[in-house]
């Protein structure tokens, strides 16, 4: 059985090196020789200057607009925006603080008695 599995391996990884190693296609060109280095060049500047190839691949960017305001403008309506508080509308509002009318000291014996009726250990609720 061992002999088996070993043999289905063997022959396994020496189809995938053949495969490997088979020659790739020649391209649809000139089969016979791959093309030098200064005859690609010259291809490509003769179809650069029949204008077969685009200089970049990418889309034309939309120029930039000018703006109408000043900056004096613009630094005044945002300061106006900030003390009414709209400055940036998607950001989360910090949540109103919130002042205890306990003392410290009424906070910690509650604290205390309620360790003691749920049979706590006081040190659990320090953390």
């Amino acid at each position: 059985m061992k002999l088996k599995l070993l043999a289905v391996a063997v022959s396994a990884c020496v189809a995938m090196m053949a495969q490997a190693q088979a020659p790739a296609p020649a391209p649809a060109g000139d089969a016979s020789k791959p093309a030098t280095r200064a005859e690609v060049k010259a291809e490509a500047k003769a179809a650069n200057k029949a204008g077969a190839i685009d200089p970049s691949d990418k889309e034309k960017a939309a120029p930039k607009t000018k703006s109408t305001k000043t900056r004096a403008e613009v630094k005044a309506e945002a300061k106006a925006a900030n003390k009414a508080g709209t400055d940036r509308p998607d950001a989360e509002k910090p949540a109103a603080k919130t002042s205890s009318t306990k003392t410290r000291a009424e906070v910690k014996a509650e604290a205390k008695a309620g360790a003691k009726d749920a049979k706590v250990d006081a040190t659990t609720l320090k953390q």
